[in-house]
Parts: structure tokens; C-alpha cells; sequence
């Protein structure tokens, strides 16, 4: 064997052992976050063992003892055996059962060690024994190296300790591309050992028969261990000989040795904990990354014409994610008609319009209602999902804090914003009657924890005391008071029928983006007083539609607090002068606020931003860093310029000179740069006209 890397683990906070084995626990069930080129795994089945008892523990072989799986090197070479002073991590007895409870279920499930946890492939438990049985024997039989190295250093040391393992059936699933279309699920037993420190990867293979065994190449295996109060992490390689390298599942052993061990004695001493489920839990991983695949290839020439102004790069592929995760044939509702949607065939149904909760708003003939970022409808899709029909199920992505009526308002202050929002609306879904699941997809997005209600807590018969109570919940949440038992204090909407429930063949799907229309709603069909949907055509808030002149006049007027009253010039005025020149203070936003007019701070607020939006706009004169204001240095800007892309440079060279420089017309001191390094025109004799880009045609 070979110790292909170890990493001294600096743990101020105390969190070892602990921490040790929830790195473990990522690296069992989301190597993706290590391997790039793994789409995730399956965690098929788990049991609780026990390896087979020597009696004077096994050995591994020095090199004149013959062939073995693997030379047993030296310790200069970064031998796995155990050096002076090494002791193993220190666990209580008390403790021995519950840390490998504990391992169990972050290996798999939250049962107790020895039950099976089956995957969505269903891999029986009974299989899982059989398996561990036949590997048993051989070990004790003719393999007592491989037998030695899942000891670990503490082979030999008390025989007579019993030796308590988790065991997890786990498929490794690859990503499948252009690059690698042939990549296929492999499968390893996970051998946690907690009472040694160690964590044994088995790869197995299959014949032609279905027999499965384990290989005796690819075998690897995590080690925690304790030199004089220091503790190190190693990764080591049962037989370096054998280990056989596809770049995909089983990466070279230098990236074993540096990337994986570096990330591991990392996540180890991290105290922070997710509280988000494992991305794609709800789903067949394997259908996804094929999905996936198929929609990435077939949409990846949009990012070229990309008709709207946000980051193609991002929304291109992660709505391709989204499809992958719930597609099926249904048609899409948004407040605001797209651009991207002309690119789109006449089969794609797309829908212009606002929805209002209301009797007027139910989708009867759906089975999904989706939604998508829906903003203010993001609370009322659980509830238009509950009173469609009792068959219909909802998907909801929240991304933006909305409650049923305006912003949703925080209530604790230990969870952050987006798991207390989480929270809530898992909560409307359990009052309208749902058992709510929680997933992550992979998009690229702090936002991506999806709900999901497939099916109901009550009987079809027990629809109406359920709306009761759905009702009484929304009225509560406006601050409404709440009916007494019985009696609802808005008449309950009709009821739809049960659409397709008897039908699974047939998958409909309602996606809102957050917007129907059609007839005008009448005040007693509203669910709720109050609620305002989007409008329809999106207010531009940044300042940019102030008027140039009020805006210039603000601009001189902070640039005049700034340089302590010296009057700023109206007109061009030469630079490189000899005198120094004046760069002025620093005021803070509220100090700034204080002097400006109250006329002209009420027409800043009702601007997205006020004030401060102004001044970032005009970066030209200022910078706002920590919420105070100061004056552009453009030299300073030079000293402290990055390297910029080939884009951004030719972004840099296009606009060169077609804005007058605001310093030469109006500091006092002119231009703090010469004309031919300031990027702005010194004159009108220096400005050039914009270039306009041409925009490419939409050829799909």
C-alpha cells in the first residue's frame, strides 16, 4: 500500500472526530461538489458488519516476503504504516455504538446501523449481505493484505476488540457529454470503520451472469489519525500497481492526494452546517443528467443570440436545469411578454397575462402547477394547486421574499432570510393540505432549494373543512381576524373536479411565471383584499429616466460639498497644472443627504435607490465605498486596474473617448491625467461617435 497524501488538520474549534466524518459524509454523498465530472451518486442500500477476526492480525508484507498486492515502502516514501508516537482517534467506549449510528446515517438514511436504506434503484438489502458474506470469506481465506488495510494501523494491536463497520452500497453516476458519451454508473462498497478512523472504497465489477464481486484495483481509503495531539488526514492506495485511472470516477491518485485531501481537512474543521437537502434527492439522478445533457446540446447555440440584456451564460442553463428537473408538456403564463420567446416553434405554449388568486384563477385541467420565480404568487401557488382540483400537485422555486399581500416580513432572527421564507411556505403547503417535499436542484444560483407537494394529507371527503382551514390561515397572515369553527368568513370557492388523478398518463402542466387574464374579477370572488400583481410594463428605477439637467445639477452640488466650497468650473479648463491637485474629502451618505434640498431628495427617493443609485451611475466623478462618498482618483484607478479579458478590452477600446470627461470641464484643477491616458474626451475635438453593436439574428 501507499500513502498518497496526508494533511495536518489545525481544529481550534474541537470538531474532530466529528467534523472528520461529515467531510466523510460529503464526499459519500455529493462527490460532485469535489469531482466535476461526477453528476452525483445513489445510496442504495447500508448495513451493519463486521470483518472477519485473525489471530494474531494480519500483516502487511515486507518486500522480501514475495509478491503481494502492493510493496510495503518505507517511511521515507510515505509508508501507511503507523509511526512512532501515532495513536488512533480517542472515542469513550460509551460512545463506540452511537458514532457508528452516527456514521450510518450520514452515510445513507437516519435509521439506526443494520437496516437498509434503499435508492431508487431498489437494491435489495439481501443482496447487500450476500455480497459482504463472499467478500468476508475471501478475506479471511486468501487476501489477508487487502484484510490488513481495512484494519488499518490498528490491526494486530487488540484482537479481541470487536470490530464494528457501516457498510453503503453506493453508484457513482458520471456526467455524460460529447466529450464522454460512453460513461456509465459504477458501483463501490463504502466501509466506514468509526472505532479506527478509516473509510475503505471498494470498486466492484459485474459479469455477464450479474454476479457481482469486488476488485481488487481502485481501492482507496481515508484515514483520520492523532500524533501528539496533532491530527492529520490520509488518503492511501491498497496496490498503486493496480490502480487504473479514467479521469472520471477514479481520478489520479495526485488528485486523491491533493485536491479530495485538501477539501477534506477543510469541510473537517468547518463549523457551518447546510440546512438544505442533498442537490437532486427527489429524483432519478441518472434520467436528469441524461435530460440535462439532451437540452444543453440542443439550446446551447441561444447563448449566442441572446435577445435580452440579463447573463445569458446564466439564465440559458439554469432554466435548461429547471426543464431537466420536472419536464413534461404543459403551457407557461408570465406577467410580461419575452423576447427569448420568439425563438421558440409555434408548439411552445406561452401565455401573456397577470394572475389574481381568485375563483377566476383555478386550473382544473392541470396536473402540475409550476412556479417558476413567481414572485408575488409565490405563496398562493400551494393554494391555487389545492383548490384546482385534488389531483393537482405544485412545484414552487421561491427566489424573491413575497407574502399573500405585499413583502414577507421576517419573525426570527437566528435562520437567515431565505430558510425562514423556505419555512414559510412549506408551512402554506402543509395548511393547504400537502406533504411537502424539499429539493436542490444544480442551477447557478444561491437560490435553488425547490418545494414540492405531490400528494395530499386528507381524503378526498375532507375537502371542505380543509379549505376552512386554508382560509381561516390567509386571513390570518393579512392580520384578519379569524373565523370561529364553522363559519368562514369569505364563502369558499368552488371546487374543481379531480381533474386527471385517475389518468397518470396524462401530464399537464401550468407554469407561472407569475402572472391569467381574461374576465374582470368581481370583490367577492377575491381569496384576498389586497394582493397586487406585477405590472405589466416593468418601471425603470435606477435614476436613469431623471432629467440629464437635474441629474448634472446634483452632481455638481455633491462634487462642491466634497472639495469643502471651492468653486467648480462651469466650463473646460486646461490640465496638468503644477499645483496639486484637489481631490477633496469624503462625506458620509447621510451627511451628503443632509445638504442636498428636501424638493430634490423626495424626487431621489422615489427613485429605486435615491441617492446613492445617482452617484454610482455617475462613476465617472465618484466612488461610494462603505456608505461614504469621495472623489474619483483616476490615478489610483491606473495603479490599481486587473488585467481585463479580450472582451472587456475590447469593450474598454470601443468606448474610448465618446464621453466628455466631467473633470476637464469642471473640477477646479482640471483632469488629473493627460489627454491621451484619460479614456474620456478632453474637448470637443477629442470625442468620437458611439458604436453601435450589431445584433446577431436569431438562426434556430
Amino acid at each position: 500500500m501507499a500513502e498518497v497524501g496526508r494533511a495536518a488538520v489545525c481544529d481550534p474549534g474541537a470538531l474532530l472526530p466529528g467534523g472528520f466524518w461529515a467531510a466523510v459524509a460529503v464526499w459519500l454523498e455529493r462527490p460532485q461538489v469535489a469531482n466535476k465530472r461526477l453528476c452525483g451518486v445513489r445510496l442504495e442500500a447500508r448495513r451493519s458488519v463486521a470483518l472477519p477476526r485473525a489471530a494474531a492480525g494480519p500483516r502487511p508484507r515486507s518486500p522480501g516476503e514475495g509478491l503481494g498486492p502492493g510493496h510495503t515502502t518505507g517511511p521515507a516514501q510515505g509508508t501507511a504504516i503507523r509511526g512512532p508516537g501515532e495513536s488512533q482517534p480517542r472515542h469513550g467506549q460509551r460512545e463506540n455504538r452511537r458514532e457508528v449510528d452516527a456514521a450510518a446515517r450520514l452515510a445513507g438514511g437516519s435509521g439506526p446501523a443494520g437496516e437498509a436504506g434503499v435508492g431508487e434503484s431498489d437494491f435489495p438489502a439481501s443482496n447487500l449481505d450476500s455480497l459482504w458474506d463472499a467478500f468476508s470469506q475471501s478475506l479471511d481465506g486468501g487476501h489477508p493484505e487487502l484484510l490488513a488495510f481495512l484494519s488499518g494501523p490498528r490491526a494486530g494491536s487488540q484482537p479481541e476488540a470487536p470490530s464494528e463497520l457501516a457498510v453503503v452500497l453506493r453508484t457513482l453516476i458520471p456526467k455524460t457529454g460529447p466529450r464522454c458519451p460512453l460513461a456509465v454508473p459504477r458501483r463501490e462498497l463504502v466501509v466506514q470503520d468509526v472505532l479506527n478512523g478509516t473509510v475503505t472504497f471498494l470498486p466492484l465489477e459485474e459479469d455477464d451472469g450479474g454476479n457481482v464481486k469486488v476488485e481488487m484495483s481502485n481501492v482507496y481509503q481515508i484515514r483520520l489519525s492523532q500524533i501528539q495531539e496533532e491530527w492529520f488526514i490520509s488518503i492511501l492506495i491498497f496496490c498503486s500497481e493496480r490502480w487504473h485511472s479514467d479521469g472520471i470516477v477514479y481520478p489520479h491518485p495526485a488528485w486523491l492526494g491533493e485536491e479530495l485531501l485538501a477539501r477534506l481537512a477543510r469541510w473537517s474543521v468547518e463549523s457551518k452546517k447546510s440546512g438544505f437537502k442533498s442537490t437532486l434527492s427527489l429524483i432519478s439522478i441518472i434520467k436528469y443528467s441524461k435530460m440535462y445533457q439532451m437540452l444543453k446540446e440542443k439550446y446551447k447555440d441561444m447563448v449566442k443570440v441572446w435577445p435580452e440584456v440579463t447573463d445569458p451564460e446564466k439564465f440559458v442553463y439554469e432554466d435548461v436545469a429547471i426543464a431537466a428537473y420536472l419536464l413534461h408538456p404543459g403551457r407557461g403564463i408570465d406577467v410580461r411578454r419575452r423576447k427569448i420567446w420568439d425563438m421558440y416553434g409555434p408548439q411552445t405554449c406561452l401565455e401573456e397575462g397577470a394572475i389574481t388568486p381568485s375563483d377566476k384563477t383555478l386550473f382544473p385541467d392541470v396536473d402540475w402547477l409550476i412556479g417558476n420565480h413567481s414572485d408575488e404568487l409565490t405563496p398562493w401557488v400551494p393554494v391555487i394547486a389545492a383548490r384546482s382540483s385534488y389531483g393537482c400537485r405544485f412545484f414552487v422555486l421561491p427566489c424573491c421574499f413575497f407574502d399573500f399581500t405585499g413583502k414577507y416580513s421576517r419573525r426570527q432572527s437566528r435562520k437567515t432570510q431565505y430558510r425562514e421564507y423556505l419555512d414559510f411556505i412549506t408551512e402554506v403547503g402543509l395548511t393547504c393540505g400537502f406533504h411537502v417535499e424539499e429539493d436542490c436542484l444544480r442551477i447557478p444560483s444561491t437560490k435553488r432549494v425547490c418545494l414540492i407537494g405531490k400528494s395530499r394529507t386528507y381524503p378526498p371527503a375532507g375537502e371542505v373543512a380543509m379549505d376552512e382551514q386554508r382560509t381561516q390561515y390567509i386571513n390570518s397572515r393579512r392580520g384578519r381576524p379569524v373565523s370561529p369553527p364553522g363559519e368562514a368568513s369569505v364563502p369558499p370557492p368552488p371546487r374543481a373536479t379531480v381533474g386527471h388523478a385517475g389518468h397518470p398518463d396524462r401530464h399537464q402542466a401550468l407554469d407561472t411565471g407569475a402572472a391569467t387574464g381574461g374576465a374582470e374579477i368581481r370583490a367577492d370572488q377575491l381569496w384576498l383584499s389586497g394582493f397586487q400583481p406585477r405590472e405589466k410594463a416593468e418601471r425603470v428605477r435606477n435614476c436613469a429616466t431623471l432629467p440629464r439637467d437635474f441629474i448634472d445639477q446634483v452632481v455638481l452640488q455633491v462634487a462642491h460639498l466634497l472639495l469643502d466650497g471651492e468653486q467648480l468650473n462651469t466650463g473646460s479648463a486646461s490640465s496638468g497644472s503644477s499645483k496639486a491637485w484637489n481631490r477633496g474629502g469624503s462625506l458620509s451618505l447621510a451627511e451628503v443627504a443632509r445638504e442636498l434640498a428636501g424638493e430634490t431628495l423626495q424626487r431621489l427617493k422615489r427613485e429605486c435607490g435615491g441617492l446613492q443609485t445617482l452617484l454610482r451611475n455617475n462613476h465617472q466623478v465618484f466612488e461610494v465605498v462603505n456608505g461614504r462618498v469621495h472623489i474619483r482618483d483616476w490615478r489610483e484607478e491606473k495603479l490599481q486596474r486587473q488585467p481585463h479579458s479580450e472582451a472587456k478590452r475590447r469593450l474598454c477600446s470601443e468606448a474610448f473617448k465618446t464621453r466628455v470627461c466631467w473633470f476637464y470641464s469642471h473640477h477646479p484643477d482640471g483632469c488629473v491625467l493627460p489627454s491621451d491616458s484619460c479614456p474620456f474626451a478632453h474637448g470637443p475635438a477629442e470625442l468620437r461617435p458611439p458604436r453601435t453593436p450589431k445584433r446577431k439574428k436569431p438562426v434556430l
